[in-house]
């Protein structure tokens, strides 16, 4: 059991504060949304704070799940944030899918305050929370990372220290350039089943016996060849990543070709009107060039 604090209160980390408090874990919570927080302490009991520095005091662990790099560095720093009320020897875990810059600037910022910090982004989607079944691609240090290791159990099938401040998030972005490819792929291939005159669902009953198999398609094969996008993993937030994908390859030298392609495939699903649509959205662009 560990008194912790967690900041971000959305659809994934919801679940997530929620497992920590159903294994006995003291847990605080903040979200900006005040209102959202103290519905959470009903459900699952524990406390509300109105600050992220408040959530935070004496926690021997206080994670994080936001939007993006700003909003990482609202909740960390300033005289309202995490890091001016941790005790030293303390642990911020961000759960955000961030920069690995940003993860690098808290990692110096936590070390000179006698704190620690993991970069601890997460994959599995709304349901992987839900089910406390995420994979966890963590940056730190490996002390810190062992005390919180045991803690992010809670709801982890997998969690892995990948290397310093950074890789874990450096990770996180080979998932995302993975499912990118993946996505466009299964939609060409549902595509061209419908075109062909075969039955999409016995198609992907086959193929997914064999090396075409991946989590896309036993997940997403049936609503993508239905046209229902109203759930998942919004595109928006796949842009997000993207971005952050295609910037760190600018500055590592890496090609991204397909990511860059499958991006602008995004932005006309977004153009669209369907920035909320989940990622498997993609064969919508497909199915209205018929």
């Amino acid at each position: 059991m560990a008194n912790v604090a967690f900041l971000g209160l959305g659809v994934m980390g919801g679940p997530m504060a929620g497992h920590l408090a159903r294994h006995g874990n003291l847990v605080t919570v903040y979200n900006r949304t005040a209102d959202k927080a103290l519905k959470w302490v009903v459900q699952h009991g524990g406390a509300a704070a109105p600050t992220p520095r408040e959530a935070a005091q004496d926690k021997d662990i206080v994670f994080a799940c936001v939007g993006d790099d700003n909003d990482v560095r609202s909740v960390a720093f300033g005289p309202d944030g995490a890091f001016a009320g941790m005790k030293p020897g303390a642990i911020f875990v961000d759960h955000t899918t961030a920069s690995a810059d940003v993860a690098r600037e808290l990692a110096q910022a936590a070390a000179a305050l006698g704190l620690h910090f993991i970069d601890a982004p997460v994959s599995g989607g709304q349901a992987g929370a839900e089910n406390g079944a995420l994979t966890v691609m963590c940056g730190g240090e490996d002390e810190p990372y062992s005390r919180a290791e045991i803690i992010i159990a809670a709801y982890a099938k997998s969690c892995r220290l990948m290397g310093p401040p950074g890789a874990g998030q450096l990770t996180k972005m080979v998932n995302q350039i993975c499912i990118a490819g993946l996505v466009q792929g299964l939609a060409e291939g549902i595509a061209f089943a419908k075109a062909a005159g075969l039955d999409p669902h016995a198609v992907v009953d086959v193929i997914s016996k064999g090396a075409a198999q991946s989590w896309q398609m036993e997940n997403r094969h049936k609503t993508m060849a239905a046209g229902q996008f109203e759930f998942g993993f919004a595109v928006d937030w796949m842009r997000k990543d993207l971005s952050i994908c295609l910037s760190e390859a600018r500055r590592n030298g890496a090609k991204l070709p397909v990511t860059a392609l499958v991006d602008q495939f995004y932005a006309q699903v977004q153009a669209r009107g369907g920035g909320r649509w989940d990622t498997s959205s993609l064969i919508a662009l497909l199915d209205e060039a018929r």
